[in-house]
């Protein structure tokens, strides 16, 4: 088990934006947690700690938002995102973490640069399927790679202006999945090992507090605020990837 002060001085803030991420609020804030938590050890070994965390957090949102969730769109972006989880496994060890960082932190800045430039019309046309697809797999790459997987899917998913909560319940179930998948990969990769576990049943109590929090925000905060807090998110994700990657 770690025990350096210092590890845990990072790691429990990185837990806690995971659980806010979980419950919609501050989701685009949940992609910083690997990215923090790389200050102090491996960005393999951070993605390793964090996944019982994820399990467990993923757990609570579900309890409160599964039955929000758009079921058209999850059974259209989760086998894409599976099929991302496969690309991450086979290429783990090949690409530096650095090289991933930096494309999801340039796809995040680019999102957001475009959504400030051209703003989506009330009755501009949904993105198509297609870019849903291929958004989705690079999803599920990057969620297996770094736990970094919302601001990809969020490029697609946010000009749907769905409802907070929908939205929320949407992501929720799509990232419970992917999280489940990756157990194995992990395992086979050498990943999960006493030391890694034991660390991240440590950490463990922080995740309902941040769950707790951004669900009793979630259902009240309005629709334009929500998405803003999220874009927020989202920019400070991307500035820390691009920034890792340099």
């Amino acid at each position: 088990m770690i025990t350096d002060p210092w590890f845990y001085a990072v790691a429990l803030p990185a837990v806690l934006l995971l659980g806010l991420s979980k419950s919609g609020f501050g989701g685009g804030f949940g992609a910083l947690a690997v990215p923090l938590m790389a200050l102090v050890v491996p960005v393999p070994q951070a993605a390793a700690i964090l996944l019982p965390v994820l399990l467990l957090a993923d757990m609570l949102g579900l309890a409160s938002l599964m039955r929000d969730r758009d079921r058209a769109l999850v059974r259209l972006l989760l086998p894409a995102g599976l099929v991302g989880t496969v690309l991450g496994t086979v290429s783990f060890g090949l690409l530096p973490a650095s090289m991933v960082a930096g494309v999801v932190g340039v796809i995040t800045l680019a999102f957001l640069a475009v959504r400030t430039l051209f703003p989506p019309h009330a009755d501009a046309a949904p993105p198509p399927r297609w870019l849903g697809l291929v958004l989705g797999t690079v999803s599920g790459f990057t969620s297996f790679v770094a736990h970094a997987g919302s601001p990809p899917l969020a490029f697609y998913v946010m000009p749907l202006r769905l409802q907070p909560v929908v939205f929320t319940a949407t992501l929720s179930v799509f990232f419970a999945a992917i999280n489940l998948s990756k157990w194995m990969p992990y395992a086979w990769l050498g990943l999960i090992d006493s030391r890694n576990m034991l660390t991240s049943l440590a950490l463990l109590p922080a995740t309902p507090l941040g769950v707790w929090l951004g669900l009793r925000f979630v259902r009240r905060v309005p629709q334009l605020l929500f998405y803003r807090l999220f874009s927020l998110g989202m920019l400070l994700t991307g500035c820390k990837l691009v920034w890792d990657a340099l």
